[in-house]
């Protein structure tokens, strides 16, 4: 079991005055992408319930002792709303994991490695795409993991991936166009276009920052 959030309040850097997080509408991709790693997800933890898939070893470093409470649509939401990354993070996080998916094949994603993946991730790419981003610190407690395991996992994620974090505007067109049509494949009504426009954070403390509910009761003590 992890630490529980809150316990290692990052250092912030400076950065504008602090404020409350808004309540903002919910950008398109993160529903999207949470229906596609949904899918993903209960399709593997079945391949491995069944043992007819061995345990990957690639991804092992992300694996967590138990799958944690919060369900992966709340906990992009919570990314999304407390770190500000731009919605293109998304995409290009996405990205990451298809491609550590292809690199490495024996490799499942799956609900014990899901949600650090997808903190690791998208932290990467607001590194890469956004002109102002929160430190690792503060994206570790959003997530609810320590600083030195967030560390370790990015540096995790860039080997794996042989530092090819680079992600073109071709290939970063055709993966939103590939999500846009999963979700009208799957039922939604009409074809929603993706946020392709980047967007600075907004100014938000540790302090902001609630722990993880472990249900709808209580106080999760990390994922």
């Amino acid at each position: 079991m992890l630490d529980a959030i809150g316990s290692y309040p990052p250092a912030l850097g400076p950065g504008p005055p602090s404020h409350q997080p808004s309540e903002t509408a919910t950008p398109r991709v993160l529903s999207i992408l949470s229906g596609v790693l949904e899918r993903l997800v209960a399709r593997n933890d079945r391949l491995l319930a069944s043992q007819r898939f061995d345990s990957d070893k690639s991804l092992k470093g992300f694996h967590g002792a138990r799958a944690p409470a919060i369900s992966i649509p709340k906990y992009l939401e919570r990314i999304y709303k407390y770190t500000g990354c731009s919605p293109a993070c998304f995409v290009v996080g996405y990205v990451y994991i298809d491609r550590l998916i292809h690199r490495h094949p024996e490799s499942l994603v799956v609900s014990l490695n899901v949600h650090r993946l997808l903190v690791t991730s998208v932290m990467v790419a607001a590194k890469m795409l956004d002109d102002a981003h929160y430190n690792n610190g503060f994206y570790a407690r959003v997530g609810g993991i320590s600083n030195a395991e967030l560390n370790r996992l990015e540096i995790e994620l860039l080997f794996l991936l042989d530092f090819g974090v680079v992600v073109s505007s071709r290939v970063f067109e055709s993966y939103c166009l590939h999500l846009e049509r999963d979700e009208l494949v799957n039922g939604s009504e009409g074809m929603n276009r993706i946020d392709r426009a980047l967007a600075l954070p907004s100014s938000i403390t540790a302090e902001d920052v609630p722990e993880i509910p472990a249900d709808n009761n209580t106080a999760a003590k990390g994922i």
